[in-house]
């Protein structure tokens, strides 16, 4: 870990990342707020939305204005539930998707911003159609997620209300990639990590952003159906700028593909060992930095590298 230039900002996404099993390491958290100590703000951009960050988060002491960028940078908060930034997926579009990936409805979970004051959120922030499958895929999930599960048949009953923040379809590596390719088939459905805008039917513009998560060894997929212009990546480049901290000045810790847009826009990109193999490739052609596992502590080491090259200029 070295090279490290001038640096004013650390993104660091949870899971896989600065988390095992959720939850964050002595060593880990020291790192974190000796950066803080050191002038250098840490963010954490998750997937997890905004309560089930908090459920990792909460209790580490972290400042209550610091940033939290969840659902994978369709909301920002601070720690303290401040809401910053907010962007939400067109009624029409959610509507649409459900019958575009109708084969994968059970797989299916919308997700809508209920967050309080607190930062805890109500029932029927996240909805689901049926149970069975979801149950088998992403047991533990649902099982921690209980009280804020809303059953809802037909799901696009859930849309009469209100617009979700994201979309996502669950399972087995094999299904997910399937799932993906069926969304795919729709002309004016892009790539993942890719925010695409075209007219379907003539009419209504579907505007949405795909970004994958695969945990290989647990053979699980999640394909987050995001609004347009959503990641990680997009948000963390609003934050700084907010902040007047630019991209150079940016390192970004992550470990699977949901973090690759902000892997790219950071002045430093720094991947976990632990990253899928061939994300893994990416980072070797890329030249980026490849840490210790997040259960070896490698954003603490990567942290501690950043501090310790900039006490030495």
């Amino acid at each position: 870990m070295d090279e490290f230039g001038a640096v004013r900002l650390i993104a660091v996404d949870i899971d896989g990342t600065l988390a095992v099993d959720g939850r964050v390491s002595e060593r880990n958290l020291a790192a974190m707020k000796a950066a803080e100590h050191a002038g250098v703000s840490v963010v954490v951009a998750t997937g997890r939305r905004h309560c089930y960050a908090m459920k990792v988060l909460r209790g580490l002491g972290l400042g209550e204005d610091d940033a939290l960028i969840s659902s994978n940078g369709t909301v920002t908060r601070t720690i303290g539930s401040r809401l910053l930034e907010r962007t939400m997926l067109p009624v029409e579009t959610a509507r649409w998707l459900c019958g575009h990936v109708d084969e994968f409805r059970d797989a299916l979970v919308m997700t809508f911003d209920k967050v309080g004051p607190d930062g805890e959120d109500s029932r029927g922030a996240l909805v689901v159609e049926r149970l069975e499958e979801l149950n088998a895929s992403i047991g533990r999930w649902m099982a921690a997620n209980e009280p804020y599960i809303a059953h809802v048949d037909p799901i696009e009953r859930a849309l009469d209300g209100e617009a979700p923040i994201q979309m996502m379809v669950c399972g087995t590596v094999e299904r997910m990639r399937r799932a993906e390719a069926r969304l795919l088939e729709h002309p004016a459905i892009s790539a993942p990590s890719i925010t695409h805008t075209a007219q379907f039917d003539g009419e209504t513009s579907l505007e949405v952003a795909l970004h994958r998560t695969e945990y290989p060894e647990r053979n699980l997929s999640i394909v987050d159906i995001l609004p347009a212009g959503c990641s990680k990546g997009a948000a963390l480049l609003r934050l700084a700028a907010s902040r007047g901290v630019r991209r150079e000045e940016i390192v970004a810790i992550g470990d699977n593909w949901n973090d690759l847009s902000m892997l790219e826009i950071a002045g430093r990109a720094v991947l976990m060992g632990n990253a899928p193999g061939d994300l893994l490739r990416l980072a070797h052609e890329r030249g980026w930095a490849v840490a210790k596992r997040h259960d070896e502590d490698g954003v603490a080491e990567t942290i501690e590298a950043a501090l310790a090259a900039m006490a030495g200029e």
